[in-house]
């Protein structure tokens, strides 16, 4: 580790001396070509009017590029990054997160009290969404153990374990805690199934721990398909459109369009 460590040392050194270097090169040039200048006009005068005038321009160059051009490439960089992220959770409800509403919300018994909040139509406006995602946050997740067929949620969710890993190696993820959590929720609930080889005689403590991590990501999958929805109301009309009739919480929902 010392030997490299000297190494990562010496090429630092090495590359601050070249800058250096470097520096004293170019300042020595534009020394030359000032010289150059006054020994063929004689015009000091000249000279240090177009240097004030050069250094003074630096500092709105710098304005100009390190600040106003630098943050307009970030947002539009930032803008493209989270469209590439919404393209993946786009991916995700529809191959896994509807399913699993429909599944964990038919085992809420308290559902009823949110179901009227979450038939969202193409009236909605950001407050509905904003004031029903309050209402979300405050609700408390909570499915019936009893009714829960264990075995078909192991066999679906361990069909997608390779999908969940694809997911979770993609960088986008970072810009988004609250999916990542979400994602990292859903792959813990497929593990902890996955080490399960009887699945069908579990006691009641372990069963009730797997309801604890179905809560966990049922509550988080409420949420972000509700922002999911918001997006798509406000950027892509036609998947909206296609949303709404596969809301998982519309008893009515059909894909067909009538």
């Amino acid at each position: 580790m010392r030997v490299m460590d000297f190494q990562i040392k010496g090429d630092v050194m090495s590359s601050f001396s070249k800058q250096i270097i470097l520096g004293i090169l170019l300042l020595l040039l534009s020394a030359v070509a000032y010289s150059i200048h006054y020994f063929v006009f004689r015009d000091a005068h000249h000279i240090f009017i177009y240097m004030i005038g050069d250094i003074a321009f630096v500092f709105i160059e710098v304005l100009l590029v390190t600040i106003i051009i630098h943050q307009v490439l970030e947002d539009r960089e930032k803008r493209n990054r989270l469209e590439k992220l919404n393209m993946v959770i786009g991916i995700f409800f529809s191959e896994v997160g509807t399913d699993l509403l429909a599944y964990f919300s038919d085992l809420d018994p308290n559902l009823n009290q949110l179901r009227g909040d979450l038939v969202v139509t193409k009236d909605w406006s950001d407050k509905e969404f904003i004031n029903v995602s309050k209402k979300l946050k405050k609700y408390t997740y909570k499915i019936v153990p009893d009714k829960l067929d264990l075995e078909k949620l192991r066999v679906f969710l361990i069909g997608k374990r390779n999908f969940f890993l694809t997911m979770m190696e993609n960088p986008n993820l970072m810009e988004h805690e609250s999916f990542t959590e979400l994602l990292r929720a859903v792959f813990h609930l497929t593990e902890e199934l996955k080490f399960r080889d009887m699945i069908a005689n579990l006691p009641d403590t372990d069963l009730h721990h797997i309801a604890g991590d179905i809560d966990r990501a049922y509550a988080m999958l409420v949420i972000e398909w509700l922002s999911y929805m918001q997006h798509l109301k406000d950027n892509f009309p036609y998947f909206f459109s296609l949303a709404l009739r596969t809301n998982p919480f519309d008893q009515d929902a059909s894909a067909v369009v009538t």
